[in-house]
């Protein structure tokens, strides 16, 4: 289960490969919005997310893992052009 990563203790030292146990993912003020209708499945989304936030399943895109995703929006900038399927929102829209 995800913790809130505000109620860590200031300045601790975390076991690598922990992240996935805390919600990283509260603080964005964007959001990225998946248009699966578009998506090429070209996985660029998915190799660039810098939080891994891009989940995957039989080699196609299937959804955005909004508890780790920082809103960053490197998914939407790499999103192919002519797919457009990825599009950042601001955080709380519809």
């Amino acid at each position: 289960m995800a913790t809130d990563w505000q109620a860590l203790d200031r300045g601790p030292v975390i076991p690598g490969g922990s992240s996935v146990a805390y919600r990283t993912g509260d603080w964005r003020q964007e959001r990225p919005v998946l248009d699966l209708q578009r998506c090429v499945h070209c996985m660029l989304c998915w190799l660039y997310c810098p939080d891994s936030a891009i989940r995957v399943a039989g080699g196609r895109v299937v959804e955005v893992d909004y508890d780790h995703c920082k809103g960053c929006g490197v998914c939407a900038a790499v999103c192919p052009p002519r797919a457009s399927a990825i599009r950042m929102v601001p955080e709380g829209s519809a």
